[in-house]
């Protein structure tokens, strides 16, 4: 399914077209959560997503660079969409903007539910390691666009 959904998106976006199948991922450690992010990515309104440092570390994981691709999809495995990561910034917890919060597109959008959904998904994340999150813990914060599927103009 992710194969076909790639090679749509390819013959659409021919400029993509020797790129690599990039990685699949859904956001999120729970079905309801996760669905409602593929379908805010895919609707443009979600442009952002925060990484613990901390769990990416422990995982040997790389940081997102300005330029990478991912597919989103549901909790299921469906693709949903292609994102482009265009900036990354490390910024501690009690330093997230109301900005950022927005940008991120989550729930009301507002900075008292970003800082209340993600300390309670950090605590879950960092528990399964002994740690817990901090206010001064380090976030990888990852702004990304939606390059597919392209959004009609509204007129």
């Amino acid at each position: 399914m992710t194969d076909s959904f790639w090679k749509e998106f390819q013959n659409e976006m021919p400029e993509y077209s020797g790129v690599e199948m990039p990685p699949s991922y859904y956001f999120c450690d729970n079905e309801k959560d996760a669905n409602e992010c593929a379908d805010l990515v895919n609707k443009g309104i979600k442009q952002a997503t925060t990484h613990s440092l901390y769990w990416l570390q422990i995982h040997e994981e790389k940081l997102p660079t300005n330029g990478d691709l991912a597919i989103v999809t549901d909790w299921h495995g469906t693709p949903k969409a292609i994102i482009k990561t265009i900036k990354v910034e490390i910024v501690k917890f009690k330093d997230i903007t109301a900005e950022y919060a927005f940008i991120e597109g989550e729930g009301d959008r507002s900075l008292g539910y970003w800082q209340k959904v993600h300390w309670d998904y950090y605590t879950r994340e960092l528990s399964d390691h002994s740690l817990q999150p901090t206010l001064d813990m380090e976030l990888v914060c990852e702004y990304f666009e939606t390059i597919w599927p392209k959004k009609q103009a509204i007129s």
